[in-house]
């Protein structure tokens, strides 16, 4: 893929789109193994873990059902097949309005695979085209990938443009529960999936799940706040303010990506020339990052609240260790990168400046990941 001249490239040519969905397909598929090394270290624990690893399959869902959508772009197919758009400078993912597309056709999955021929029904057409006309049958084949594509969207389950809070209980101790809410959204700027996690102490009079008033109102609130440009304190400050029985404990944001890959992005810096360097081997070229933002509340001041009332308001710790606290809005932030072992080599070969702080996950031949 060249003459890359804006933030939104389309990918035009079937196998150049083959080959990012594959290689997205490989990524997907080592994250639960970075998960667990995660888990062994103690930086997340079990239902951090059973959250995340459920974002990243509902992801690996979404690049599989794009797949199917734009499986013979580039073919004639007896229409035009509008191409995948990607971000090759910010992101490396698909842009936003692919999501937003998405998201529409779901809702109408189920009328268009009942005007569809089934599966088997096409695959005895393509077969009477190949062995009776002797022709590739390139409509029957975008037939039947299209609707492979809306079997994707039926099941449901996918990585969506906003994926509303959900919530899960912790300790179900009385008059002090504690649940793990969590949310996630296809960051729009950036073109990138963010995944929040929320801590939250409980101290009303009906569970925060079976309350019919708070929750619709939690889950409002949380949506409207899901904004990568929002710093951890201000959104966790937000939210202790809005809600004076529910006390948000800890706050973390991961924002997956970019994927980086010579063939595809437009990376700057050192990574351009260590990815250019390990592209001769296609299998090799590609890096995702993520950033990991954790908010922790240090502890708690009552304040007071109408003529004899008073609340609890957290008061939250920011960075303490570096000082950056003011800048980054959260107690820690950790980069890390998980990339093949030929430009793991050459990067630690180079070892350029601002990469001896990140985190490298690197997968081996056998599909195996160490952690450096």
């Amino acid at each position: 893929m060249t003459d890359v001249t804006s933030d939104h490239f389309p990918l035009r040519d079937l196998h150049a789109s083959r080959r990012y969905f594959t290689r997205f397909e490989r990524i997907m598929g080592h994250l639960p193994r970075v998960a667990a090394l995660m888990q062994a270290r103690g930086d997340l624990d079990p239902h951090e873990i059973e959250v995340l690893t459920t974002y990243v399959q509902q992801l690996g869902y979404t690049f599989r059902a794009l797949s199917m959508k734009y499986l013979l772009v580039g073919r004639d197919t007896g229409r035009p097949v509008a191409p995948l758009s990607m971000d090759v400078v910010e992101s490396g993912f698909p842009v936003f309005n692919e999501l937003m597309i998405m998201a529409n056709d779901a809702h109408q999955a189920a009328q268009h695979l009942e005007n569809m021929p089934d599966s088997d029904a096409l695959k005895r057409r393509m077969i009477e085209e190949i062995v009776g006309r002797r022709e590739i049958p390139t409509r029957l084949q975008f037939a039947m990938s299209q609707r492979l594509y809306y079997e994707e969207l039926a099941r449901g389950e996918l990585f969506w443009a906003r994926n509303d809070p959900r919530g899960k209980v912790l300790d179900a101790t009385p008059g002090r529960l504690r649940y793990l809410l969590h949310w996630a959204v296809y960051d729009s700027q950036v073109n990138l999936p963010t995944i929040y996690l929320m801590e939250v102490e409980d101290t009303g009079g009906t569970a925060l799940g079976r309350d019919t008033t708070r929750w619709p109102e939690v889950q409002a609130h949380l949506m409207g706040q899901a904004l990568g440009g929002l710093k951890l304190v201000t959104i966790a400050r937000a939210f202790d303010r809005d809600f004076d029985d529910l006390h948000p404990k800890r706050l973390r944001r991961l924002h997956i990506g970019p994927m980086y890959s010579h063939e595809y992005t437009q990376q700057s810096g050192p990574l351009r020339e260590v990815l250019a360097e390990a592209s001769a081997a296609s299998d090799q070229d590609w890096a995702l990052a993520w950033t990991d933002e954790v908010l922790e509340s240090e502890r708690v001041e009552e304040e007071k609240s109408g003529w004899f009332g008073t609340v609890e308001r957290e008061i939250f710790a920011l960075d303490p260790f570096s000082g950056r606290g003011v800048d980054t809005g959260a107690t820690r932030q950790e980069r890390a990168i998980i990339l093949p072992e030929r430009p793991y080599q050459i990067l630690a070969e180079k070892n350029p400046a601002g990469f001896a702080s990140v985190t490298k996950y690197v997968v081996g031949p056998t599909g195996s990941v160490l952690r450096y």
